[in-house]
């Protein structure tokens, strides 16, 4: 990662090389993921600079708002660049309350696909990934087939609509079954520092040339964890979130961040974590911090 401020970059498919330090557009919208930002100029702001810092993987969904997100991603950047590459997922809607009911019959998958070309005005989806789990903590996989989402989804990508697939919050089994439909360059799941569990899936999944997107890369820990962490931060003068990064850019060249900010002080301290060296003794601490 050294000399390399977006820590080098991860081909997903042919015609599919992003850097491996990319954003995830969640944090644009406003309080809960709901409604507009509170600052659309600095929304705008955030999103222009990420792409003038070199940052060509930008991660969105049509519920994150629903809809403001990828409308700002639009006036911010459209027309988009060939070398920009906008990652939208389905499988949820947003309710009065904010909340996120499933939403994975093809009917449902057909209008969000289509809402998503609508908002980000683009004629074809690059990757379109099949959100799936969710479990009592939101974020874990939960067991079950998911061949007539997927497979409703490779339907949409033989008519054009997508260009390619992927899926998220998903287990091992549910990996090979989409495999099974039709390619999956990318699989999304939660796993940081403390939260391993799909550390067999990453190796996996890298064996196959398949990227691995983590997101919440500060989520989960327990005060003991977070003090650790804080230590090993302030000892190489970097951010929690920075060295969590630079964690998981270290684990294997598969790996993809996407972190959110809607802030552009915070987006570049979040850049500065893809070239941020960590020593093998700061290693050691934080392999160790995992519950």
């Amino acid at each position: 990662m050294a000399g390399d401020t977006l820590g080098g970059t991860y081909t997903m498919a042919e015609g599919l090389t992003v850097h491996r330090m990319g954003y995830g557009a969640m944090q644009l919208a406003g309080p809960g993921v709901f409604g507009p930002p509170k600052d659309r100029d600095e929304a705008i702001a955030v999103l222009r600079t990420a792409v003038e810092l070199g940052v060509d993987h930008i991660d969105t969904a049509d519920f994150y708002g629903p809809h403001v997100t990828n409308e700002l991603i639009r006036e911010a950047l459209a027309p988009y660049g060939d070398d920009l590459h906008i990652v939208t997922k389905v499988g949820a809607v947003r309710d009065e309350q904010g909340g996120w009911p499933h939403a994975r019959s093809p009917e449902q998958l057909r209008q969000q696909v289509e809402s998503n070309l609508r908002t980000l005005g683009v004629d074809v989806l690059d990757v379109v990934n099949l959100r799936v789990g969710g479990g009592p903590d939101g974020h874990s996989p939960v067991p079950g087939s998911i061949a007539e989402p997927f497979g409703a989804l490779a339907e949409m990508r033989e008519q054009g609509l997508i260009r390619h697939l992927g899926i998220s919050v998903v287990d091992e089994e549910q990996v090979r079954e989409a495999q099974s439909i039709a390619p999956v360059v990318t699989v999304q799941n939660w796993y940081n520092v403390v939260h391993r569990g799909d550390e067999r899936l990453i190796a996996s999944l890298a064996e196959q040339g398949i990227s691995y997107v983590p997101f919440w890369p500060l989520g989960g820990f327990s005060p003991i964890q977070s003090e650790t962490l804080e230590t090993v931060a302030k000892d190489l003068g970097a951010s929690p979130q920075a060295v969590a990064l630079a964690w998981l850019l270290h684990q294997s060249p598969n790996i993809c961040v996407i972190p959110g900010t809607s802030s552009v002080a915070h987006l570049r301290e979040n850049i500065a974590a893809a070239s941020l060296e960590l020593p093998e003794d700061a290693l050691a601490t934080l392999d160790g911090i995992a519950g």
